[in-house]
C-alpha cells in the first residue's frame, strides 16, 4: 500500500466532499469513496478516485451543471485516470433495486462530451446502471464516509446474486479483449473468482497474489503477468495470445459453474407453493 498515495487522493476526496457540500447543500445526504482506494490496492498512476453521491432528491439540472463544473476544474488534481462518480438517490442506497437508478454519472471516459456541451450531458446522463451493485457492496463492505451520514445508516444489503450479476458482467467478453489488457481483464478475473469461491473482496493487487496461491500451476504465467503489468513493472516472458485467452477461458468456466451451483442452491431454499393446482 503507497501511503503517499492514499493521501494525495484522500486530500482530492476532501476537496470533492466540499464541492459537493456547495453545490448540493441540503439535498445531500453524503459522499463516500469506494474502489481501489478503500481496498488496499490504490497506485496513483493505474487507479482512478472512485466515489458516490448520495442525494435526498435528484438534483436540478442547475445543480447538476454546477456540481460538474466544479469537478471538471478538479480533474488537473487528480490521478492519470481521473474520478469516477455516481449521483444516487438515498432510498435506493437503503432498498437497493437492480440495476441501479442514477442522476448522474461521470468519468475520464465522458469528459469531452461534458465539456463540449454540458447543457445537454446533464439532460441525458441518467438511468439504470448494473454496476452499481458492486459499488454499494464495496462501499457497504470496506467503503469510506467523505462527508455525510455515516455510510451504515445509507446502503442496505445488496442480494448476493445482484452483486455476482455486476461482477460477473464485467469479465463475460474478458476472452474477447483479455489480449488488449491482460492486467485489466487478468486481475478481475481473479478477483470475482476469489468472491466466488472464498466470499473474499480483493483489490487488484490482492487479486494477483490470491491467484499465484490458489489458481492451477498452468496460469501462473497470465497472472504474474498481469499483475506485473498492473504494477507497473517489468514483467518477464510475456504469455502468447493463446495462454491469455486460455487462461480468461478456463476463469469464465469456473465463474459460470460456480454461478450455476449457487442460483441451485438458491432455488433449493426457496419455500414451496402450496395450495396452487
Amino acid at each position: 500500500m503507497n501511503n503517499a498515495s492514499n493521501a494525495r487522493a484522500m486530500a482530492v476526496l476532501q476537496r470533492i466532499g466540499e464541492i459537493c457540500e456547495r453545490n448540493l447543500s441540503e439535498n445531500l445526504v453524503g459522499v463516500y469513496a469506494h474502489g481501489s482506494l478503500t481496498l488496499g490496492g490504490f497506485r496513483w498512476e493505474s487507479s482512478d478516485v472512485d466515489y458516490l453521491v448520495v442525494t435526498q432528491e435528484a438534483p436540478s439540472l442547475a445543480q447538476k451543471e454546477a456540481l460538474l463544473r466544479d469537478l471538471l476544474a478538479l480533474d488537473a488534481c487528480c490521478p492519470p485516470k481521473g474520478q469516477e462518480m455516481s449521483v444516487v438517490l438515498e432510498r435506493y442506497c437503503r432498498h437497493f433495486v437492480h440495476p441501479t437508478p442514477f442522476e448522474l454519472h461521470y468519468s475520464n471516459a465522458h469528459r469531452e462530451c461534458c465539456q463540449k456541451d454540458m447543457r445537454a450531458y446533464c439532460r441525458r446522463m441518467h438511468g439504470t446502471d448494473g454496476d452499481l451493485a458492486a459499488h454499494f457492496t464495496v462501499a457497504r463492505s470496506a467503503g469510506k464516509t467523505i462527508v455525510g451520514k455515516p455510510i451504515g445508516e445509507v446502503f442496505g444489503p445488496v442480494p448476493k446474486r445482484d452483486y455476482l450479476d455486476s461482477i460477473m458482467a464485467d469479465v463475460r467478453e474478458a476472452p474477447k479483449k483479455i489480449e488488449e489488457n491482460p492486467a485489466y481483464y487478468g486481475l478481475n478475473l481473479c478477483r470475482v473468482l476469489a468472491y466466488v469461491w472464498d466470499q473474499r473482496m480483493l483489490s487488484k493487487e490482492q487479486a494477483g497474489a490470491w491467484g499465484l496461491e490458489r489458481l492451477p500451476d498452468w496460469t501462473r504465467g497470465a497472472v504474474s503477468f498481469a499483475a506485473a503489468r498492473y504494477a507497473g513493472v517489468p514483467a518477464g516472458a510475456e504469455p502468447c495470445g493463446s495462454e491469455l485467452v486460455r487462461f480468461a477461458e478456463y476463469m469464465l468456466s469456473q465463474l459460470e459453474a460456480a454461478c450455476r451451483k449457487e442460483a441451485a442452491r438458491e432455488e433449493s431454499h426457496r419455500p414451496p407453493l402450496n395450495g396452487w393446482l
